[in-house]
C-alpha cells in the first residue's frame, strides 16, 4: 500500500490564507519556506542521533528499500528507526508573484527540494518508509506491505507459516489466515497514518498546530496467491498460463475482469505484455494487462506460488455505492471511486473480484503436469542400486515401439502373459534354436520384464508366473505408438 497525506494548503489560495494567519508577507514566502524546511531537516538529524541510527544523503539511482534492509540486517535492528535517507527530487511547492496591477499572490509551482525518507521496523507493519517533502505543502507518503502485517498477526495467534520476501509459501491454516487478512482494510487508517506523520513532521506541534492530513490511497496492490505443492508443478504449468492469457485475453476480456464493458466511447489504451523476470531469485515470466493507469498482472513468486495482482492507481475508473446529498436529502447512488482511505474497502472488493474472474478464465488451460511427469519418468534412466541403472525408453525408437506392441497385444488382456508368450511375440528365439539358445533368450526376456516392471509399465500377477500391463503402462505405451505411427509423421509432413 502506498498512502499520501495532504494538508489543506495544497493550492495557492490555501497557502495564501495560511500565510495571512501566520502574519507572513507574501514577499517573504521563500525565506519562510527555507526556514521551515531547515526545521524539518534538523528534526531528522536529532531523530537519527537520539536513536543512534545513520542519516545518509543519497545521490544517483539507488534502491532505498534494499539499502534500508541491508542496514537493518547489518546492525541487527528488529524494531524502531532503521535509518534516514535524504535526497533531492522534483516537488510541487509555492512561489510569490505580482499581478499586472501590482497586487501580490501565491501560486503553485514546480521546484527541486529536499525529501527525507524515514525507515522504521514497525511492530505491526514490519518495514515501513515515511517520506516527507521538506518544503510546503509538506506532503507525506507512507509505504507498507500487508504481507508483513499478516505475518505478525499469524505469529501472534500461534499460526505457523513460511514466508520468503513478500510471499507465503506455506500456511498452517489458509482459511483462518485469509480471515485475518480480510480485516486489513478495516483498520483505523487515519489514526495509524497520523502517528507516522507526527514522527516526521515537527511543524504539526508548532505552526501547523490544529492541522491534520487528509489521507489518500496513492497505489493499491491486491494479490491473490495460488500455492503449489512443488516448484516443478508450477514450472510446467506457468508458461501455458502466461501464453494463454497473452494470446486469448484481449481488450474485451480484460475489461470484463475489471467489471467494465468495452464501448465505442472508451478513451484510453489497453495493452498486454509478456516479459521475463530475470531480477528475481528464481527467474520466471510475467504477463501484464494494462487499462489506462490500472493493471492486472500474473507472475510466479518463490517458484511455487502463482500470483495474480490487481494494481489500482486511478480509482475513478471504478464505481462505489455511497451516500450523497441532493438538496436537503441524502440518498445512495453509484459514483466514481475516490482515493480517500475511507474507500479502501471498495479497493479490496474490486481487486479481489478482478483476480477471481481472471483465475476462473485461466481454468480453461489444461494442466500438463501429470503427463509431463509420466514422460519424464519413462525417458530418464532409472537407478536401481548404486552404480547400477536401467536404460530409459525412447518413445520414437523403432525397437522400443516393437516391444510396446508385443506387450499390448490383445491376447494378453484377459490372462496376462508369461516369459514364453512374450518371446513368441518378439520372435525370440527362432524355432531352430537349441536348448542353450532358448535359455539365453529366456534370461534376456527376464531382464526385459524386470526393466518394464521397474518403470511401472507391467506388474506381476500374484501367485503365478504371469504378468499384466498396468493402467499407466497401457496409457504410456499406446501414446508412444500413436506418436510414432500417426502424429509425428503428420506433423513432419505439415512442417
Amino acid at each position: 500500500m502506498l498512502f499520501r497525506g495532504f494538508l489543506p494548503i495544497q493550492w495557492g489560495g490555501g497557502m495564501a490564507g495560511f500565510l495571512w494567519k501566520q502574519q507572513v508577507l507574501f514577499r517573504d514566502l521563500k525565506p519562510y519556506l527555507l526556514k521551515n524546511a531547515e526545521v524539518i531537516k534538523q528534526h531528522a538529524f536529532r531523530f537519527a542521533a537520539e536513536y543512534h541510527r545513520p542519516y545518509q544523503h543519497l545521490t544517483g539511482h539507488i534502491s532505498k528499500d534494499a539499502e534500508a534492509k541491508a542496514i537493518a540486517k547489518r546492525d541487527g535492528v528488529t524494531e524502531g528507526l532503521v535509518c534516514i535517507f535524504s535526497t533531492v527530487e522534483p516537488c510541487r511547492t509555492f512561489a510569490f508573484q505580482a499581478r499586472p496591477d501590482g497586487k501580490p499572490f501565491v501560486k503553485s509551482t514546480r521546484r527541486q527540494c529536499l525529501f527525507l525518507y524515514y525507515y522504521f521496523l514497525d511492530p505491526d507493519f514490519g518495514l515501513v518508509h515515511v517520506k516527507i517533502q521538506t518544503w510546503f505543502p509538506l506532503q507525506v507518503q507512507v509505504y507498507l506491505n500487508g504481507h508483513d502485517w499478516l505475518a505478525r498477526k499469524l505469529a501472534a495467534k500461534g499460526l505457523r507459516y513460511s514466508k520468503l520476501d513478500n510471499v507465503f509459501v506455506r500456511l498452517e491454516e489458509p482459511a483462518r489466515s485469509q480471515e485475518i487478512s480480510d480485516t486489513f482494510v478495516s483498520l483505523n487508517w487515519p489514526r495509524i497514518l497520523d502517528r507516522f506523520a507526527r514522527l516526521v513532521n515537527p511543524l504539526l506541534k508548532g505552526v501547523l498546530r490544529g492541522y491534520t492530513y487528509y489521507w489518500t490511497t496513492a497505489q493499491s496492490e491486491y494479490s491473490t496467491d495460488v500455492m503449489f505443492k512443488s516448484v516443478e508443478d508450477l514450472r510446467e504449468l506457468a508458461p501455458r498460463l502466461m501464453h494463454h492469457s497473452t494470446l486469448y485475453m484481449g481488450a474485451r476480456e480484460v475489461m470484463g475482469f475489471l467489471g467494465r464493458k468495452l464501448h465505442g466511447k472508451f478513451e484510453g489504451e489497453i495493452t498486454n505484455s509478456l516479459s521475463d523476470l530475470l531480477h528475481q531469485r528464481i527467474p520466471g515470466l510475467r504477463v501484464k494487462h494494462r487499462v489506462k493507469q490500472n493493471w492486472l498482472k500474473m507472475y510466479d513468486k518463490a517458484g511455487s506460488v502463482l500470483r495474480v495482482e490487481m494494481v489500482i492507481n486511478q480509482p475513478e475508473e471504478f464505481r462505489v455505492w455511497r451516500r450523497v446529498r441532493r438538496g436537503k436529502q441524502r440518498q445512495g447512488e453509484w459514483g466514481p471511486m475516490r482515493k480517500g482511505v475511507a474507500f479502501l474497502f471498495r479497493y479490496r472488493e474490486v481487486s479481489k473480484t478482478a483476480n477471481e474472474r481472471y483465475l476462473a478464465a485461466l481454468a480453461a488451460v489444461e494442466d500438463p503436469t501429470l503427463p509431463l511427469r509420466a514422460i519424464d519418468h519413462l525417458t530418464q534412466r532409472k537407478e536401481v542400486a548404486p552404480g547400477r541403472g536401467l536404460k530409459a525408453f525412447n518413445p520414437l525408437a523403432k525397437e522400443d515401439c516393437e516391444m510396446f506392441e508385443a506387450f499390448l497385444s490383445g491376447e494378453h488382456c484377459i490372462r496376462g502373459f508369461t516369459n514364453s508368450d512374450l518371446r513368441a511375440k518378439l520372435r525370440v528365439p527362432t524355432p531352430e534354436s537349441n536348448v542353450a539358445d532358448d535359455a539365453k533368450a529366456s534370461s534376456r526376456t527376464t531382464r526385459l520384464l524386470r526393466r518394464f516392471r521397474a518403470f511401472g509399465l507391467i506388474a506381476k500377477v500374484p501367485r503365478s508366473r504371469r504378468w499384466r500391463v498396468t493402467k499407466d503402462g497401457r496409457t504410456m505405451m499406446a501414446a508412444a505408438l500413436r506418436l510414432r505411427n500417426q502424429d509425428l509423421p503428420r506433423l513432419l509432413e505439415a512442417a
